[in-house]
């Protein structure tokens, strides 16, 4: 039982002795989904951010609400994707099936 218990506490101080790395897994300049998305803000000062984000939300036939912007190096544009656009008396879109 001792060297199951020293083996545990070693591998564990190996583990702990190990950098974390936040570079494993990158994150892409656009990632959503059909309740909206985030945008890189890196991304949005070269592509028009808005038309991209309308362009995702009309696949799903939603329209686009913006959320939040982080106007920094690193930072996202927030965005979701809703069934009724502001102003319309919150009736649904009409889909035909």
């Amino acid at each position: 039982m001792r060297i199951i218990a020293a083996a545990g506490v070693l591998a564990l101080g190996m583990m702990a002795s190990q950098p974390a790395r936040g570079d494993i897994f990158p994150v892409p300049p656009f990632k959503g989904n059909d309740t909206g998305g985030i945008i890189a803000y890196s991304m949005a000062t070269q592509v028009d951010a808005r038309q991209v984000a309308v362009d995702h939300c009309a696949r799903y036939g939603k329209v686009v609400k913006f959320l939040g912007v982080q106007a920094y190096e690193g930072g996202y544009i927030s965005f979701s994707c809703r069934w009724v656009p502001y102003g319309a008396a919150n009736q649904p879109i009409r889909t035909l099936y």
